[in-house]
């Protein structure tokens, strides 16, 4: 299956941008959950993406106010209960899992924001939603709370291009993917250093993907791409490249894959 992030720029209607995404071969969606970026009403996306055939791989919880998780406050509590609303909708909905960015490096847990943060497990786990943390500039709470929290339904979401800008030496895939519940692949190129479609920067795909097969990772191929630096490209020119370079990342995972179960027979 090969998905991608649904709110991808350009000014069209929401039925209209589904209907090209299938069109052009995509599978499925990720679907950006909050009003932010321009988003407006956002609850209906899930009817309509499925109305034009496609798949919803999971929602992004909204990351505005990501740091106001550990602190005991109101505006942390508002964060708790945004999120708690995010499960919900991922039941009501029947939504697999639910994206979730931790506070950044300079926001450290404490013994209070694991009691909080737990609580938010205790409800994915009654609702049977997982929760995929993101790696950003994050890695100190990252992997605290992946030692820490012990649950089925809560994993990882990898992004290739968050890795190597922030911690291009750290392989989280190796520490944590067999933990993996996410992905989203992008590349390093364009006024963002992030976000660009794969093969149109400089990371290293044939290292990605073999990293991914290693993970035993059977999810979708997710592309999180923006438009940013693709202006000179209509909408459907856009996604019709996204797709062209998803299928040439399923190809060299497909490749991996072989390899690795032509070595496993000789074993």
């Amino acid at each position: 299956m090969i998905s991608i992030y649904d709110w991808f720029g350009y000014e069209l209607p929401i039925e209209e941008r589904y209907r090209l995404i299938k069109k052009v071969g995509f599978d499925g969606v990720m679907l950006w959950w909050s009003e932010g970026f321009g988003r407006g009403e956002y609850r209906s996306g899930a009817r309509l993406a499925r109305e034009a055939g496609l798949t919803i791989e999971n929602i992004h919880a909204p990351i505005e106010n990501q740091n106001d998780l550990w602190l005991a406050n109101l505006a942390g509590e508002d964060l708790v209960n945004c999120y708690l609303e995010c499960i919900e909708d991922c039941s009501n909905l029947e939504i697999p899992t639910m994206v979730i960015h931790l506070p950044d490096e300079e926001h450290i847990h404490n013994p209070f924001a694991m009691d909080r943060f737990k609580h938010i497990v205790d409800r994915a786990e009654q609702r049977g939603v997982n929760l995929a943390l993101e790696n950003l500039w994050n890695s100190t709470n990252l992997t605290h709370v992946l030692s820490e929290v012990d649950s089925p339904q809560v994993g990882f979401c990898y992004d290739v291009s968050h890795h190597y800008r922030y911690y291009p030496e750290y392989d989280f895939l190796s520490v944590y993917g067999e933990r993996l519940k996410a992905m989203h692949l992008h590349d390093n190129n364009g006024s963002y250093a992030q976000h660009g479609l794969p093969f149109d920067g400089t990371l290293d795909w044939d290292v990605i993907m073999r990293k991914i097969v290693e993970a035993d990772y059977t999810g979708p191929i997710s592309i999180e791409a923006m438009n940013w630096d693709y202006l000179n490209l209509s909408v459907e020119e856009f996604l019709v490249r996204a797709f062209k370079q998803a299928k040439k990342l399923e190809q060299i995972k497909l490749e991996y894959s072989s390899l690795s179960k032509q070595s496993s027979n000789y074993v």
